[in-house]
Formats: C-alpha cells, sequence, structure tokens
C-alpha cells in the first residue's frame, strides 16, 4: 500500500537532499534542486567555489572542474529525479541507483570558481530497473557539458 502523495516545495535545500541522497562532502555535487516535474524532467544548481578539494590539484594556477564530476553532479541530479518522484508517488523511496554506463559525453567549455552549473536531466526511459537520462550542464545560459547516462538500481543480492 502507498502512503499518500508528499508535496515537495521549492527549491530542495542541501539538508533536504542529503536525505535523499547517500552522497557527502567531499562528493555531494548538488546544492539545490530548483525545477522538478516529477518522472520526467528536473534542473538543480551546483555552486563551484575556490573551496573544492579537487582544484588543489586540477589545476595549480588555473582552476577547472573535472569533466568527470560534472558528469558526476548530473548522475546525482538523475538520483534526485527518481528519488523525489517516488516520495511524491506515495513511497519512502525508491531504491538507490547507480551509474552504469555514460555515452556520447561532450565538453564544450571550462567550469571554474564562481560559476553555477545549472544541472538539466530529463528520464528518456525507465524499465526493468534501469533508466536512461538526457543530461546536460550550463553555465550563464550556454552548454558546457553534456550527455546521456544510464543508472541501475541496487539489487541486494
Amino acid at each position: 500500500m502507498t502512503e499518500p502523495k508528499a508535496a515537495v516545495t521549492l527549491p530542495v535545500d542541501v539538508e533536504q537532499i542529503q536525505r535523499l541522497l547517500p552522497h557527502r562532502y567531499p562528493f555531494l555535487l548538488v546544492d539545490r534542486v530548483i525545477e522538478i516535474e516529477p518522472g520526467k524532467s528536473i534542473a538543480a544548481i551546483k555552486n563551484v567555489t575556490i573551496n573544492e578539494p579537487f582544484f588543489q590539484g586540477h589545476f595549480p594556477g588555473h582552476p577547472v572542474m573535472p569533466g568527470v564530476l560534472i558528469v558526476e553532479a548530473m548522475a546525482q541530479t538523475a538520483g534526485l529525479l527518481t528519488q523525489i518522484t517516488s516520495r511524491m508517488d506515495g513511497h519512502s523511496g525508491s531504491p538507490l541507483f547507480y551509474l552504469v554506463k555514460v555515452d556520447n559525453a561532450r565538453f564544450s567549455a571550462v567550469v571554474a570558481p564562481g560559476d553555477q552549473l545549472r544541472l538539466e536531466v530529463s528520464l528518456k526511459r525507465l524499465i526493468r530497473g534501469m533508466g536512461l537520462f538526457e543530461a546536460r550542464a550550463l553555465v550563464d545560459g550556454k552548454v558546457v557539458a553534456c550527455c546521456e547516462l544510464m543508472c541501475a538500481a541496487r539489487s541486494d543480492k
């Protein structure tokens, strides 16, 4: 039996995000959810600051956010879409999803301290515990990265 649908109040702040995702500092890469269409799409924010630990070595004198972390931020945003949708549908939570595949990743600009990443993710399809998502990251309205993500629900064996 499902519970009544839970309302989600935007913005979803970092404290709420920590209740939805298992990630923690320094690996929680989403600061706020600003838009959601349950089961369809989500938009979130990552504020990029010089205090990020990866900037110490990537690169000294020319800080650049690693592309793999931009992809991870998009994957975490996909996870938030599944978790928030599940709660809005009256479930206490959906299974944890793991990133299993990244396709067609493209990086078109450097992300640096002071930038605000807008992470946009849409669900293309969800079949048998596998979700296929289209994702993009923008800075000042310009796409800086995009990819397709495949995530699989954790199976407890």
